[in-house]
């Protein structure tokens, strides 16, 4: 077992930068990898141009670290059937090869469709092919962990809110234009409740997670706020900023299907539309109760998305 206070986070999307700002800010040694090896501008966090699906380098950049992070988000939804599994398998043999423990940062997809708040006793029982993947790529760690290569872990979030979220957030794409007064258009039902997540509160569940060795081998949820709709949510948004409520599009049934056929990227969210047709709600109370820690506050939340 390593026992440095070396971390090696790959990926310096929203999570990444959380994770790499908050272990800096502790004092810990951080090195970021990304293919560009672009900076962060995070002081103290030194900053690595690396393909992370070469194992091999990763492993030697991970040799003797305390944990190896999973915060990359590579492209598009269409892509993922491509670029997840050979990137997700060079990560995992990175972790075995150089002893760090294993922290990825997971979602809500391999639960499918389902009828009651979200547990992470739930069987990973997606059809959709995203969902589908995600959950084979948590059970091949898993199944590492279990076998006694790897110490991995995995933390499951719902949609995304918070700072430097942006066009990948269902609520923080809109802001820009709501802010302007203009009418938004939002996926699915805008009435209906949905847990938010704080892309912050990912970073310290993520870390709370990789230190403790009894929290290891399994998925935990992060602590989110309670869940509101997302009209709520973006009402609230607004008001942060002073600004008032507009109006919402749904983009759903017929208009969906139009906008599938000719827009792959709806093709693929059309997938996951069951998420905002029906209540969206995440049970925290594991995390909340074995790693001690709360979400940030709703108003905080909503000023950090409304980039105060």
């Amino acid at each position: 077992m390593n026992t440095t206070d070396h971390h090696v986070v790959a990926g310096a999307g929203p999570v990444g930068r959380n994770v790499a700002a908050l272990l800096a800010e502790r004092g810990s040694r951080v090195t970021v990898v990304t293919r560009s090896g672009r900076d962060t501008g995070i002081a103290g966090v030194e900053h690595l141009a690396l393909d992370a699906t070469d194992a091999g380098a990763l492993a030697r950049v991970a040799d003797g670290a305390a944990v190896l992070y999973n915060c990359v988000n590579p492209g598009s939804y269409t892509e993922w059937a491509k670029t997840w599994p050979p990137l997700a398998a060079s990560l995992l043999t990175a972790a075995e090869r150089s002893g760090a423990v294993y922290a990825i940062t997971g979602n809500l997809y391999p639960y499918g469709p389902v009828t009651r708040p979200m547990t992470e006793d739930l069987p990973d029982a997606a059809t959709d092919h995203k969902g589908v993947l995600r959950a084979r790529l948590w059970a091949d760690a898993l199944a590492a962990h279990q076998a006694g290569r790897v110490r991995a872990v995995e933390v499951r979030g719902s949609d995304y809110v918070g700072v430097g979220v942006g066009p990948n957030g269902h609520v923080s794409r809109v802001v820009p234009g709501a802010l302007q007064g203009k009418t938004v258009q939002m996926m699915g039902r805008v009435d209906v409740p949905h847990t938010f997540t704080d892309v912050q509160d990912v970073a310290r569940t993520l870390i709370a997670a990789a230190q403790d060795p009894d929290a290891q081998g399994r998925t935990w949820h992060v602590p989110s706020n309670p869940p509101v709709t997302q009209r709520q949510a973006l009402t609230d948004v607004l008001a942060a900023a002073g600004r008032p409520p507009v109006k919402i599009r749904e983009i759903r049934g017929v208009t969906l299907t139009a906008l599938a056929a000719v827009v792959p990227l709806m093709r693929e969210l059309r997938e996951l539309i069951h998420q905002f047709e029906a209540p969206y709600i995440l049970d925290d109370s594991a995390a909340r109760a074995r790693l001690g820690l709360e979400p940030t506050p709703w108003d905080e939340v909503c000023r950090r998305t409304a980039g105060l």
